[in-house]
């Protein structure tokens, strides 16, 4: 197999601090020989013994990073669905949809910074690790917050290759699903023991301590994050070169760093993106009920507590599914299949909730539109890296559209569950038969379009895209 070269001089490899200029590769148009022991997409198992220990090494100081983060992230997000059932309306007086707009407005900030924040990520010109954490204080949450997600993904597509990235996701976006699951119990917990005290409600209680901790993980997640693969300094420089050299191997098309704005613009041209932006928004829309699952789950009938304490097993059930999803994702490099069996499954909760108002039942098809759903998430966004990943730039861009077509469904979902339509909330159960039904189908047409576009081009090094 042709080596792949790094312009990255030896003693500057070694270094603190490279420059821009010598973290710039160049690849030469050699015709790779096929890869032995591949898949149907031409990617390879790893078996050397320093890549599995680089791997392991990339773990222990990414994932708890990243995951810490994010958890932290939701759970200030959940915050205020929890204060709903905390008088937080009648505190401030909200009426009619005033609650739903404060749900929707967060996200008009988000969306606008979410594509330069990673343009600017991938040009070089910041450290990612020092970026991503200092946002995440959020002193405007929208804006502010923007950045970490798309952020996250990118560095997670920057050093595992396509088999390995849909189990980091999902680890990834566990901490989403948990931090909703134990949202309802810390908010039970404040709400029980603080509501009142110094003549503050609980839930701004809930605000102030979860926004403390917060901060207190974004500023020790800034010493344990990477930048890039030829920048991390606690790599050795062996290591910068092997993970940098991996993930080329392993990119289908890969081609030099061309900059920013070309990134932006080949992601822009590649009419694929279109459609996995669709599938990821009909899937964000479909897990619309995040924002309003205690009150959901408060259409059972129960009173506040029970109702916290009730949100939780759905919750951690789909943490441990969506870890087996990526992971049996990645080990067979799957995709479509294990949309389908994913959304399947939540399209039947939704349905349940459509057409029965049985205790027993309803609590069921929370536990199969939330297990369902949530799965989907690191197959999609996994298939996003390993089909518009051809340079670190375009990958880049390409997860921050993505995103920002999926945030947009939280602008308008936030109003399909007006309290007026509980306790059955016929119109957003509806509805998300519908994105789920859609999220299906535009997986199976992005699978037919990449076996199409794999007969008709003669890949390098014999890889393919995966479906």
């Amino acid at each position: 197999m042709v080596e792949v070269r790094s312009v990255v001089p030896e003693k500057a490899m070694g270094t603190m601090e490279p420059t821009s200029q010598q973290i710039e590769s160049i690849y030469e148009k050699e015709e790779r020989e096929p890869v032995v022991n591949a898949d149907y997409s031409g990617a390879k198992k790893k078996t050397d013994p320093k890549e599995i220990a680089l791997v392991k090494k990339l773990d222990y100081r990414i994932m708890p990073s990243l995951w810490a983060m994010y958890f932290m992230n939701y759970l200030d997000r959940n915050a205020i669905a929890n204060a709903r059932l905390n008088n937080l309306e009648e505190d401030l007086g909200l009426v009619g949809s005033q609650y739903n707009t404060c749900i929707s407005v967060l996200f008009v900030g988000y969306l606008l910074m979410q594509i330069p924040s990673n343009m600017l990520m991938s040009s070089g010109k910041i450290r990612p690790s020092w970026y991503m954490c200092l946002v995440a204080v959020r002193f405007f949450l929208g804006v502010t917050e923007a950045p970490f997600y798309p952020g996250a993904l990118y560095t997670l597509s920057i050093f595992y290759t396509r088999k390995e990235i849909a189990t980091r996701l999902s680890i990834l976006y566990s901490g989403n699903i948990f931090a909703t699951a134990f949202a309802g119990l810390i908010a039970a917990a404040t709400f029980r023991t603080l509501d009142g005290v110094h003549g503050l409600a609980g839930w701004k209680w809930l605000f102030i301590i979860e926004g403390i901790v917060t901060l207190g993980v974004a500023g020790i997640a800034i010493f344990m994050l990477p930048d890039s693969p030829l920048r991390t300094t606690w790599l050795t420089p062996e290591e910068r070169q092997m993970a940098h050299d991996r993930m080329i191997r392993d990119t289908v098309g890969s081609e030099g760093s061309k900059g920013a704005r070309a990134g932006f613009l080949q992601a822009i041209k590649d009419p694929k993106l279109y459609l996995l932006a669709f599938m990821q928004n009909m899937h964000i829309s479909a897990c619309s009920f995040n924002n309003f699952f205690p009150t959901v789950v408060g259409s059972l009938g129960f009173d506040t507590t029970i109702t916290l304490i009730l949100t939780c097993p759905p919750y951690l059930v789909s943490g441990f599914v969506g870890y087996l999803v990526g992971y049996t994702s990645g080990r067979y490099n799957e995709r479509t299949w294990h949309i389908t069996v994913s959304m399947g499954a939540a399209l039947v909760g939704f349905i349940i909730s459509c057409i029965t108002m049985n205790v027993a039942a309803r609590y069921i098809a929370c536990f199969l539109f939330a297990t369902g759903a949530y799965a989907v998430n690191s197959l999609i966004l996994g298939w996003v890296s390993a089909t518009l990943g051809q340079t670190p730039e375009k990958k880049a861009v390409s997860l921050s559209v993505v995103n920002v077509f999926a945030t947009v469904s939280y602008i308008y979902t936030a109003y399909l569950y007006p309290k007026s339509d509980g306790p059955r909330y016929l119109i957003a159960m509806s509805s998300n038969c519908a994105f789920a039904f859609l999220t299906i189908a535009s997986a199976w047409v992005l699978r037919f379009w990449l076996i199409r576009t794999n007969a008709s081009s003669a890949r390098e090094g014999g890889l393919h895209f995966a479906y």
